[in-house]
Parts: C-alpha cells; sequence; structure tokens
C-alpha cells in the first residue's frame, strides 16, 4: 500500500512535501528557512546538528514546535573552508572522520571507512543534541545520501531505522525510486528500492513513495528561467503517491559566499517557492500540500 493511501487519500491523490534541507548550516540559511517555515512556503526543514548555527536553528525550532522540523543526519564535511565533525561524545568516532577530525569530504569516503556501531551512535548523538535543545523532531533525513550506500553499495540502513524506530521518526526513503527524469527507475534498481522500503516498514518506519530533487549545482547554460522551467516540469509531473521534493533554499549573503560555492543555486531555490509560475502550477495541478507531521502520527499509531 501507498503511504498516499496509508495516510486515508485516494489512489489518484498526489501529496507532495517541500522540505528545505540544511538548516543550521550558517546564520543565514537559518535565517532563510524561518521565514519560509513561518510562511509556509516549504512544508519542512532539517537541521544539520553537527553545524556551527545549529544552535539558533534547534532553540528557534523548540519555540516553534507546531512547525514540522526534523534531524539532517549529517556525516559528511563538504566545504573546505567550513568543517564540523561528531556530535557524540559518549562513544569512539574514529571511523567517522578525517585525520584533521571532521567528517569526510564525500559520501564514497564516509561509505569505505564508517563502522556501523559508531554510525549508529552518532544518528543517536545528533537525535538526543535536538531533544537536549527542546526539539520534537518531526523526521529524520539524510545530508548529500550518505547513509544509503549509493556510492559504494556499502549502507547504513539498518542502524538507520533502528534509531527511528526508536525515536518516532519517519525517514526520508522512496519506496518507488526514479531516474533524474523522472521515470521509474530499471527493475534491479527499483527492487532494492522496494525491498529496503519494506524492511524500514518491518521496523514500524514511515517512508515515502517518492522522492525528487534536481541537480545541486549550476548546470552549463542554465539559467534561473530553465531551472524554473525543470520545476515545473518535476510538480505537473508527480505521481499519484506522497513525494517529497529537496529544496535548499538560502539567501546568497557574504556569509554564505565565505565557503559555499553554489550559492546562486541556493537563491535561486529560494526565489522558485515565491515564484507566481510555480504557486500556480502547484494550485492547477490541484497538489496537496502536507507536512512530515501527518507520516510521524502515522507511524506513531501503527
Amino acid at each position: 500500500m501507498s503511504t498516499a493511501r496509508s495516510l486515508g487519500y485516494s489512489d489518484q491523490d498526489r501529496l507532495v512535501i517541500l522540505n528545505a534541507d540544511d538548516f543550521g548550516l550558517c546564520h543565514s540559511a537559518n535565517e532563510t528557512i524561518m521565514k519560509l517555515l513561518e510562511d509556509g512556503a516549504v512544508s519542512s526543514a532539517t537541521i544539520m546538528l553537527p553545524c556551527g548555527w545549529a544552535r539558533e536553528a534547534a532553540l528557534w525550532s523548540a519555540r516553534h514546535p507546531e512547525l514540522d522540523i526534523g534531524v539532517h543526519w549529517t556525516m559528511t564535511s563538504e566545504w573546505d573552508a567550513y568543517k564540523w565533525g561528531p556530535v557524540c561524545r559518549t562513544a569512539s568516532t574514529d571511523s567517522l572522520v578525517t585525520d584533521e577530525g571532521y567528517f569526510p569530504k564525500d559520501a564514497k569516503s564516509f561509505e569505505r571507512q564508517a563502522d556501523p556501531a559508531q554510525v549508529k551512535a552518532e544518528l543517536i548523538a545528533q537525535v538526543e543534541m535536538s531533544l537536549k535543545l527542546g526539539m520534537k523532531p518531526t523526521h529524520a533525513d539524510n545530508h548529500m545520501g550518505s547513509l544509503y550506500g549509493l556510492a559504494t553499495g556499502r549502507d547504513f540502513l539498518t542502524p538507520v531505522f533502528e534509531v527511528c524506530a526508536a525515536y518516532g521518526l519517519p525517514f526520508r526513503l522512496p519506496r518507488h525510486l526514479l531516474t533524474e527524469t523522472g521515470q521509474l527507475a530499471p527493475p534491479e534498481l527499483a527492487s532494492i528500492a522496494k525491498q529496503r522500503a519494506e524492511e524500514a516498514e518491518s521496523y514500524g518506519v514511515v517512508v515515502l513513495d517518492y522522492l525528487l530533487g534536481l541537480p545541486f549545482a549550476v548546470q552549463p547554460e542554465e539559467t534561473y528561467e530553465s531551472y524554473r522551467d525543470q520545476f515545473i516540469y518535476m510538480l505537473i509531473n508527480l505521481k499519484p503517491g506522497v513525494s517529497e521534493i529537496v529544496l535548499h533554499p538560502m539567501e546568497p549573503s557574504n556569509e554564505l559566499d565565505a565557503f559555499h560555492t553554489q550559492s546562486v543555486k541556493r537563491g535561486w531555490e529560494l526565489q522558485l517557492l515565491h515564484d507566481p509560475l510555480v504557486l500556480q502550477t502547484i494550485e492547477e495541478q490541484k497538489l496537496i500540500r502536507i507536512g512530515w507531521r501527518e507520516l510521524q502520527q502515522l507511524q506513531l499509531a501503527l
């Protein structure tokens, strides 16, 4: 059964979650995402607890428990000028870090070196940090996909499901895998996705029907207009079920430019959320906006 059906919707209803990733990354990111959440321009957000401005984001989230804000499990640290590492202080984290003590720069390095027991301890530590700061997280997802095994085939989903079950958190995992063009993935890959979704459900963890996003970096010859057209095409072609669209909206700033190489694209994603053509498409397509709280309530009721 699809997640949409489990929520009580029909087989034809198209539900969409617009999630702002990277809350807590920096102060300017926080300012942008706070306003988007307050205005209802995004459905939800997830906090990078290891980052320098996570405390500001988490304390603000604690003051706004009505908003859907979760944990953006972070195991990589991709920028050269700005680094972060584990928050776990009760167990060894030596397999999770570089010689400098930071998380590795890319998912492939993390997948090759990380010990599953240490991964699980860090997952718990990040959730516990959110709770100690007063948050009531509604869901969990994963920065840069480092837990999915996409780079080497070595994933950490079993400890993810164990922690999600323990804390009542639905998780960003699609039941049906899509290609970059939005089509269903080849049968072999689709079968793996289905198996992992079934494993999540065996733990009582609620997952998505579909997961979508556009390229993180500016592509050759890409303009805001062409990017918006891609986004609108994605909205028009959403399949029945619960789809999450991953966004990283931020107002470009000197702070962001000091470390981030894609601040222009982050500004485009912010612009999308206020673009009249995008808003018109959501209305014309009769897309149903929901948040992660509905999925969490379903999980807690199971």
